[in-house]
């Protein structure tokens, strides 16, 4: 298992949490998702063949920012 953290822009309740975890959960080798609307971060366990570029795009899907770091 892999830890991936990914920040994450406008989720602003724990509605929007719930919808993040939710649909990161629907990928197949996600173990674990914790989403915090406070600090915009979203911490995902899964096994080595989820990339992170599916997580992102799966966020991006349901109509929040994914905030990409250099």
């Amino acid at each position: 298992m892999k830890e991936t953290i990914i920040k994450v822009k406008g989720m602003v309740c724990g509605g929007c949490e719930n919808r993040v975890q939710n649909a990161l959960k629907t990928i197949d080798g996600v173990e674990n998702v914790v989403a915090n609307h406070d600090t915009g971060i979203v911490t995902v366990t899964a096994n080595e063949n989820v990339t992170k570029n599916a997580m992102e795009e799966k966020i991006e899907d349901i109509g929040f920012e994914v905030v990409k770091e250099d």
